[in-house]
């Protein structure tokens, strides 16, 4: 099921790219959809440097999340820092796309590890291509043309700041934020133009034009269907990891680890320059 996305990269020098190269590897990644670069040692700044030059690295909507020098870097993370907590710990463990909530969705996303548990920490994917060519023609039928609502207000992450605070502020300052978007159901790829279906259960609330119980079934056949073990890709991580997927084609969650463990990855979005939606 796995040779259709997925590709490794011994270990090279990234900041030795000329342009070509870094064009080749956006063309890598529009077609593997998942590309693991091996043997990657990089420096917070080279990091973000290598971003730009493949598209405009996008500071997550939520400053809590930030790098505390760097607001490009997203950090999920359980380890502290001189004692002070520093990004969000326990981030994506839930079937998503990311930005899939806001009006325009992120293009790629590029993670890193920075501090790895003694046990196996996995990222998981799922090749939405291939979930939309293999749809019954029955659930094609019923997601063609149609848009569903994406909404991120049941992964909202309690700050300490929030002590105190009703649940009904907190609901719409939030909701303020990222008030939610429908999106298409099913997307064209800008270079590939293959169609790809968008629909997470993370994200995914509502279908358009439905009653609400015929949308939560519709919804729920697809995601039992999308996730069964078998569509699975488990990436595990290795130190000097570096990982490069395209957005439009993937939905992604983190594994579950052993709880006590200390982990720490720094995340990368970015937008590429081209629609995210070609149809």
């Amino acid at each position: 099921m796995f040779e259709t996305f997925a590709a490794e990269v011994e270990p090279f020098d990234l900041a030795s790219l000329d342009d070509s190269g870094i064009e080749a590897i956006k063309q890598l990644v529009y077609e593997q959809k998942l590309v693991v670069f091996r043997g990657q040692e990089l420096a917070d700044e080279e990091y973000i440097a290598f971003a730009r030059r493949l598209g405009r690295p996008e500071p997550y909507f939520q400053e809590h999340y930030h790098h505390p020098d760097h607001p490009e870097i997203f950090v999920s993370s359980n380890v502290p820092v001189n004692g002070q907590k520093v990004g969000v710990a326990g981030t994506g463990r839930f079937w998503h796309s990311d930005y899939s909530f806001m009006e325009e969705p992120l293009s790629m996303t590029m993670i890193r590890p920075v501090v790895l548990p003694e046990g196996k920490r996995g990222t998981c994917f799922i090749d939405m291509e291939l979930a939309y060519r293999e749809l019954p023609e029955h659930l094609r039928q019923a997601v063609e043309g149609r848009r569903s609502l994406h909404d991120a207000r049941n992964y909202y992450k309690v700050q300490p700041g929030d002590v105190d605070r009703a649940i009904i502020e907190l609901v719409e300052e939030f909701h303020a934020l990222s008030p939610g978007v429908w999106q298409p159901m099913v997307l064209t790829h800008p270079v590939s133009g293959e169609k790809a279906l968008f629909v997470s259960r993370g994200f995914t609330l509502d279908v358009e034009g439905m009653r609400h119980e015929e949308a939560q079934a519709l919804l729920t056949e697809l995601f039992d269907r999308i996730e069964r073990p078998e569509r699975v890709y488990v990436h595990d991580w290795a130190k000097g990891d570096l990982l490069m997927w395209d957005n439009r084609s993937l939905i992604h969650r983190a594994a579950e680890q052993a709880p006590g463990q200390k982990s720490c990855s720094y995340r990368i979005s970015l937008y590429d320059g081209l629609p995210f939606d070609a149809a």
